[in-house]
């Protein structure tokens, strides 16, 4: 009978031995630290610019631009957008990430609503573009590509007057 309490005993040690070891070495490390690293300071940096641009906060928008032409333009566009649209609705989604040195190319897939005044019509847009970041530590805007979201507000113009084919 003793033999048979010490070899349960035993046998449940070892069970419970393995149930540690199993929980313990469960708990996987990052391999790359500083690259998981800048991958969740991208992705904050995009979406700090698609709240910014949302909340129509001009001096947030602005300050993840680098100064440059190109993100002049983003910038004039978004600012645009703010005096024409009462309310903006964005969801823009990271597809693809390429990181080149301290050049970032995100590729995003965006759809958005954009309402001028109550009871005016809605504009729906969606789209594909690239947004070019600059950085490793400090993250920003430095150009783009494709069909990106800021600048709605220019993209469609009032259709001209079609000439009266009858008045001559």
């Amino acid at each position: 009978m003793v033999g048979r309490l010490s070899r349960f005993l035993s046998l449940g040690l070892v069970a419970l031995l393995l149930v540690a070891a199993v929980v313990g070495c469960s708990k996987k490390e990052a391999r790359y630290p500083a690259d998981f690293a800048r991958y969740q300071r991208i992705d904050h940096a995009v979406e700090s610019l698609t709240k910014a641009y949302m909340k129509k906060d001009a001096d947030a928008f602005h300050s993840l631009l680098l100064p440059n032409a190109r993100a002049d333009k983003i910038e004039s566009g978004a600012n645009k957008d703010f005096a024409t649209f009462k309310d903006i609705t964005l969801e823009l989604a990271i597809e693809r990430i390429v990181i080149d040195g301290d050049q970032i190319d995100v590729f995003v897939h965006w759809h958005g609503l954009w309402k001028p005044e109550q009871g005016d019509t809605e504009q729906r847009e969606r789209g594909h573009g690239m947004l070019r970041w600059i950085g490793v530590q400090s993250i920003l805007l430095a150009g783009f590509d494709g069909d990106i979201p800021f600048g709605i507000s220019s993209r469609h113009k009032e259709p001209a007057a079609s000439p009266n084919p009858l008045a001559r």
